[in-house]
């Protein structure tokens, strides 16, 4: 096999035609500059200069060399640029989890902010609810999540990225809708609800009850994903209590009511990430988050 040494010399001796110019050009003596050539014509198995005391020319099979030689030397320093870049954190992959919500508002700006300001990292985009995003964060399959709290901050680090309003989803036909004011705990005791569920959407489902007195009896679904909540809704179901991000899907047939009682913007959305990650570009990425979100870093 030929060495990147072999093939900048002979690049150089090609281009030049003439041993000692392009020796001057590597800044080394003609001697070596010779005997690299002949080590990379053995490897290669043919003749790629002709030389006597006056000229120096390429064979046939040396112009053809000559290309592929610049090609190689240009795809070894593309490695090793981009190595030292990874290595930098301005180059690479980050794994990023996010919950369905996020994806209605934050993470597309997230994305483009991230994109703008560090555009030769990958950004890898993984759909799962907060508890899957904290176990893929432990086994290393994901750099990166946008969560609901509460998190083990001996383990894992956070920034609070986007606070919301909770609202209560509901037909536009339905009674509530045409009081115009915000809904009483009171009169949602006898309502049927799309309930959160406990397991699969702790968050909600604990910030629901927090507020309000939901009996098993008036539940009529319990689900997991927003979306379905709303189409759930939609086909008079039952109301549903979700984040103000939920407006910006449009589903027809749905009026969105303030809660009376309820702090202004409950909902909390986080970045997350493990505090010993070593992920060089998920520190730039971080960084650049850092610079573009006006919230306080948190643990």
């Amino acid at each position: 096999m030929f060495t990147l040494d072999q093939l900048q010399g002979f690049v150089a001796v090609a281009e030049e035609l003439h041993f000692g110019r392009a020796a001057e050009r590597l800044r080394m003596t003609q001697p070596p500059l010779s005997r690299q050539i002949q080590k990379l014509e053995r490897a290669v198995g043919v003749r790629l200069l002709v030389r006597d005391n006056r000229k120096v020319e390429l064979t046939a099979a040396g112009s053809v060399f000559l290309e592929e030689a610049r090609r190689l030397l240009a795809q070894a320093d593309g490695a090793l640029d981009r190595a030292r870049r990874i290595q930098a954190g301005s180059a690479g992959t980050v794994r990023i989890g996010f919950t369905a919500t996020a994806a209605y508002g934050v993470l597309p700006s997230l994305l483009n902010l991230v994109g703008q300001a560090r555009p030769d990292v990958d950004l890898d985009l993984s759909e799962m609810v907060t508890r899957e995003q904290v176990s893929s964060l432990l086994a290393g399959e994901l750099d990166l999540g946008l969560a609901r709290p509460p998190f083990d901050s001996t383990t894992y680090a956070s920034r609070l990225l986007h606070r919301e309003a909770l609202l209560l989803a509901a037909p536009t036909s339905h009674p509530l809708v045409s009081r115009g004011r915000p809904v009483t705990a009171v009169e949602l005791l006898n309502e049927p609800l799309i309930m959160h569920s406990p397991t699969r959407a702790r968050y909600f489902y604990d910030l629901v009850v927090r507020h309000f007195s939901v009996a098993d009896d008036n539940v009529v679904h319990w689900v997991s994903q927003v979306l379905t909540m709303l189409w759930l809704v939609a086909a008079r179901r039952g109301v549903a209590f979700v984040p103000a991000s939920a407006t910006r899907l449009g589903i027809d047939g749905l009026s969105y009511l303030p809660l009376d009682g309820v702090p202004t913007e409950p909902v909390e959305l986080h970045l997350l990430w493990l505090r010993e990650a070593r992920n060089p570009a998920l520190h730039t990425v971080l960084q650049a988050v850092g610079d573009g979100f006006a919230q306080p870093w948190q643990g």
